[in-house]
């Protein structure tokens, strides 16, 4: 089999991880998410939990915050060490092998590389209010302002590293409404989708 590399992009409580597992796990091919913040922080000695909220989210709900982070000599932040980090460790990932990569902008560090394909996991309110109050056993307005804010600070984030518009279908080539489709059907049409190019 061909090398396919799979990024998967999500809204929060859409299931975007739980496709993500389920995919690595039917093509018998490795699945990184959290995996990664471990290498990022061996490579910056950044702390585990420091590169958790770096790796993904901007310093704040508001895109002028970049704009008052520190920055040392060079007019690097420690978010921008981190997404070096981050950058390095995807790419090096992406050289070992077939592999799902959740999140953390490698639909953009991976963009020129054509064995890769793209996905965008989203979801209706009302379902992914529901899936966050499932995981983290919220009520329901906390599960929609977790989810809100979450999103908010991982476009945030996305558009400020990569210049392009987090969830744009012009960046992915399968976008998904799980809330419409269910999880199964994702995943069969994300592998469905792989196969027809084999």
């Amino acid at each position: 089999m061909k090398q396919t590399i799979i990024t998967i992009s999500r809204e929060f409580g859409s299931g975007g991880h739980v496709i993500g597992e389920k995919i690595a796990e039917k093509m018998n091919i490795p699945f990184y998410d959290k995996d990664i913040i471990q290498e990022i922080a061996d490579k910056t000695g950044f702390s585990e939990d420091f590169v958790k909220e770096q790796s993904e989210y901007a310093p704040s709900k508001n895109m002028f915050a970049y704009a008052f982070v520190g920055r040392d000599h060079t007019g690097s932040s420690l978010s921008d060490q981190v997404y070096a980090a981050q950058t390095q460790v995807i790419q090096e990932i992406s050289k070992k092998g077939s592999c799902v990569i959740i999140g953390r902008c490698a639909d953009y560090i991976l963009k020129d590389r054509p064995d890769t394909y793209h996905i965008f996991v989203y979801g209706n309110e009302a379902e992914k209010i529901s899936r966050t109050q499932q995981l983290f056993n919220l009520p329901e307005k906390e599960a929609l302002a977790m989810n809100r804010g979450m999103d908010k600070k991982r476009r945030l984030h996305y558009e400020y590293y990569t210049d392009r518009k987090w969830g744009d279908p012009k960046n992915h080539c399968m976008c998904l409404n799980t809330s419409v489709l269910g999880i199964d059907r994702c995943v069969q049409y994300i592998i469905e989708l792989i196969q027809s190019n084999m």
